[in-house]
C-alpha cells in the first residue's frame, strides 16, 4: 500500500482584504461586497457581528461605521503572484489553490530542513521577512485536512501521518463546505465528523449519492486529489531594439523575424507552445501600445510577423483617423516585446500519425486568406444576447476568441423570442405598412395602432400581430433607442418583423 502523500497548505487570512488595503493585518472594520453580499470582513468587524454572505444593510445594522469596498478577484490574484513566486523560490512546486491559500508537496522540503514543523516554521520566517507575518501553514495527509489544520489557532500545525481521521472527528460538519448537506445531517443529528465518518460509506452513498460519498471520505482523511505543481514559469518573452525609429510597417515586420524565431526556440525548449499572446511596440516618444492575439491552435514564427504587421496597420489606421496632439502621435517603432500570454503541452498539438485531419487542412487555408487579406479580411460569426437583430450576430477575425457584449443565454427584456428570422436586414430598410385606405398607420403613446394593416410592400396582408413596445437606454441623454414591433403575414405566406421609429416603418428580418 502507497504512503499518503504528505502536503503542505500555506493560508493567509483575509487575503482580499489586504489585497484591498495594501498592508498586513490588523485593519480597521472593512468587508468586501459582491453582488450586494459580504465576500469577506476584516477581524475586527467580524468582533461586531459581520459576517461573510451577509446582506450589506443587515452587516451595516451591526456597525454602521463599516468601511464598504467593492471585491475585485483579479486584483486578489495578481496582489497573490509574488508571493507565490517568492514561495517557489524556497520550495518549488507551489499550486495555487485560490487567491490567499498555496499548496505544495513537504516532502522535498521536509528534508532539506530536517523535518516537516522545520520546513514550515523556515517558510514562516521567509514570509514574515517579507511582510506577511499572518501566514498559518498546515501539514497532514490531504489537502483537505492540511488546509483544516492551517486554519487553526496556530502558526503551524503538523497532523500525524495517518491520523487525519482522528484530528478531523471533533469538527463540525460545515466546514465541509456544501451548505444543503450539512443542513440535512444537522437535522438527522449529525453534527461533527467524526459522526459522518460513523456512517456506513454505503448507506452515504444510496442516501447522497456520488457527492454525499466524496465528502464522506473528506471527513476520514481520504483526500485522493492529485496535486498539480506549478512549475516556475521559463523564460519565454523575447525583444528586439532597434537603433533608429521605424515607421513603415514591412520594416518592422522583417527585423522582428529573428525575434519570433527566438520565441518559438524558447518554447520548443520548454515542450509548449502559444495559444495567446501579447505584442507590445514601444515609439520615439516612449508610449507603448499592447495587444493580446489569440490562436485557434498555435502560433509559429510566421503568425507572429504576422501579428506585427496587423497590429501596426491598426495603429497607423487609428492616428490617421483620430489625430491628436503631436506629442503623443504614433511615431516610428524603437522597440517590440513578444510575450507568450498562455501556452500549451507541445504534446497535445503534435500532427496525427496518418497526416492531418480536416479541420488543421481548413486552418491553414484559412489563415493564408488572412495573411493576404488582412486580420479583419477572414471573420466568424457567433450569436451574442441583444433585442435588437442586428445586435445578436457578432464578426470576429478569425483566430481571435468571440467576446459577446453579453451571454445569449441571459435573460433580455423586450428581445424577440424564438424562432427567429431567417433573414436579417443589415441594416433595416424601409418598408410600407399602409392601411385599407392606403393610409401609413402609426401608433399612439399608448402603443395602439391607427389603422389595422392592409398593405405590406405592395402585398396584400394576411395576418398580423403586436405591436409590441421596445425601449432601451432610457436614462441617456438622447432618451435612448425605442420603436413598436409589428408581426405580420403576407398573401405569399411570407413573415416579416417590422417596427416602428420615429415616423417610418422598418423592416428588421422576415421568417422563411
Amino acid at each position: 500500500m502507497n504512503a499518503p502523500l504528505r502536503v503542505l497548505v500555506l493560508w493567509f487570512p483575509d487575503w482580499p482584504l489586504r489585497a484591498a488595503l495594501g498592508g498586513p493585518p490588523p485593519h480597521p472594520p472593512t468587508a468586501l461586497v459582491q453582488a450586494n453580499t459580504i465576500v469577506a470582513c476584516t477581524a475586527s468587524a467580524r468582533e461586531h457581528g459581520v459576517r461573510t454572505g451577509q446582506r450589506r444593510r443587515i452587516a451595516q445594522g451591526h456597525l454602521s461605521s463599516l468601511r464598504v469596498l467593492p471585491h475585485d478577484p483579479a486584483r486578489d490574484e495578481r496582489a497573490f503572484l509574488p508571493v507565490l513566486q517568492l514561495i517557489e523560490k524556497h520550495a518549488p512546486g507551489v499550486t495555487l489553490l485560490r487567491p490567499g491559500l498555496a499548496i505544495l508537496r513537504a516532502r522535498g522540503i521536509s528534508r532539506y530542513h530536517g523535518g516537516e514543523a522545520e520546513a514550515a516554521a523556515a517558510l514562516a520566517a521567509v514570509l514574515a521577512d517579507a511582510g506577511l507575518p499572518e501566514v498559518r501553514i498546515g501539514v497532514a495527509d490531504g489537502p483537505f485536512t492540511a488546509e483544516i489544520a492551517a486554519r487553526g489557532r496556530d502558526a503551524c500545525t503538523v497532523v500525524p501521518p495517518g491520523r487525519s481521521q482522528e484530528f478531523l472527528a471533533p469538527y463540525p460538519v460545515q466546514v465541509l463546505r456544501d451548505e444543503q448537506i450539512a443542513g440535512l445531517l444537522v437535522r438527522l443529528g449529525v453534527r461533527t465528523l467524526g459522526e459522518f465518518t460513523a456512517l456506513a460509506p454505503l448507506d452515504v452513498r444510496d442516501r447522497f449519492g456520488e457527492h454525499g460519498a466524496r465528502l464522506h471520505a473528506l471527513a476520514s482523511g481520504a483526500d485522493s486529489r492529485p496535486l498539480t505543481p506549478r512549475p516556475p514559469d521559463p523564460e519565454l518573452v523575447r525583444n528586439i531594439e532597434f537603433e533608429s525609429p521605424l515607421g513603415g510597417t514591412d520594416q518592422v515586420a522583417f527585423a522582428v523575424r529573428q525575434t519570433a524565431d527566438a520565441v518559438l526556440l524558447a518554447l520548443g525548449d520548454a515542450s509548449v507552445v502559444c495559444t495567446e499572446v501579447r505584442i507590445d511596440m514601444t515609439d520615439d516618444n516612449g508610449a507603448v501600445f499592447s495587444r493580446t492575439w489569440l490562436h485557434p491552435t498555435c502560433f509559429d514564427a510566421s503568425d507572429l510577423v504576422d501579428r506585427v504587421r496587423w497590429q501596426l496597420e491598426a495603429l497607423a489606421a487609428e492616428s490617421a483617423k483620430e489625430p491628436v496632439d503631436e506629442a503623443r502621435a504614433f511615431g516610428g517603432i524603437m522597440a517590440v516585446r513578444i510575450v507568450p500570454v498562455a501556452v500549451d503541452d507541445a504534446a497535445h498539438h503534435q500532427p496525427g500519425l496518418f497526416g492531418s485531419g480536416t479541420d488543421e487542412r481548413l486552418h491553414h487555408a484559412v489563415s493564408r486568406v488572412q495573411t493576404m487579406l488582412g486580420h479583419q479580411g477572414v471573420v466568424t460569426a457567433a450569436l451574442a444576447g441583444g433585442r435588437w437583430l442586428a445586435e445578436r450576430q457578432v464578426l470576429t477575425p478569425w483566430g481571435e476568441r468571440p467576446v459577446p457584449p453579453r451571454d445569449p443565454g441571459s435573460p433580455w427584456p423586450g428581445s424577440l423570442p424564438d424562432p427567429l428570422p431567417a433573414e436579417v436586414f443589415l441594416p433595416p430598410r424601409p418598408i410600407g405598412v399602409l392601411a385599407a385606405d392606403g393610409s401609413s398607420i402609426s401608433i399612439d403613446e399608448r402603443g395602439a395602432l391607427s389603422h389595422e394593416p392592409a398593405r405590406i410592400d405592395g402585398v396584400d396582408v394576411q395576418g398580423w400581430a403586436g405591436p409590441w413596445p421596445v425601449h432601451e437606454r432610457r436614462w441617456t441623454p438622447d432618451g435612448g433607442r425605442r420603436g413598436h414591433r409589428l408581426q405580420i403575414v403576407d398573401d405569399h405566406d411570407r413573415a416579416w418583423l417590422v417596427f416602428r421609429a420615429g415616423e417610418r416603418w422598418w423592416v428588421e428580418g422576415r421568417y422563411r
